[in-house]
């Protein structure tokens, strides 16, 4: 299995994207290695305790580490996507970004009542998107059950927000600064 800092090594930083004084981490190049790749969806699984029913992935990194996190872990997968890209009924959840904001949106029917859900996302900034995905699951009768990210910049405080609001969160690496 790669080491944490192996794995960090295959996460190329791109300076001032999407805007001036951003350093912005790109997974793309660690999801290009298939070592790096297994080596993260290994560690992610591992940190996991208990059944999961579903993985709740955002897009859209998310979809990449939350579909093959799925399989790994014997659950389903939930798309969480940008609103108005899911046919269907759907329940949103407006959320802030550090450079903006959004909202995202899943299918009202996509969790039953109870399921154990697991929110996965590529990296965990300020935590407004993966604070929304765990309201969206809530809101659906869903019981979070942690949040799973490759990268945490915890100078930002998302990690801290989700274990305020009682989120077991886990990273399998971090970067200082934003």
């Amino acid at each position: 299995m790669a080491s944490a800092e192996q794995l960090k090594a295959l996460v190329r930083t791109i300076p001032d994207f999407p805007k001036p004084g951003i350093e912005f981490r790109d997974i793309t190049t660690l999801l290009l290695d298939r070592v790096g790749l297994a080596g993260a969806i290994d560690a992610l699984a591992a940190s996991v305790i208990g059944p999961i029913d579903l993985v709740a992935a955002v897009e859209a990194r998310g979809f990449a580490i939350g579909g093959a996190l799925a399989v790994k872990l014997g659950a389903g997968l939930l798309l969480i996507r940008k609103d108005g890209k899911l046919p269907g009924k759907t329940i949103a959840e407006d959320y802030a970004l550090e450079y903006g904001t959004d909202r995202l949106a899943m299918h009202i029917d996509a969790v039953a009542p109870g399921a154990r859900v697991l929110v996965v996302d590529d990296l965990i900034a300020t935590g407004g998107t993966a604070l929304a995905a765990v309201r969206l699951v809530r809101r659906a009768g869903g019981l979070v059950v942690g949040a799973r990210f490759i990268i945490d910049l915890p100078d930002l405080g998302g990690t801290a927000a989700l274990v305020a609001d009682g989120v077991n969160a886990v990273s399998l690496m971090e970067f200082e600064g934003d």
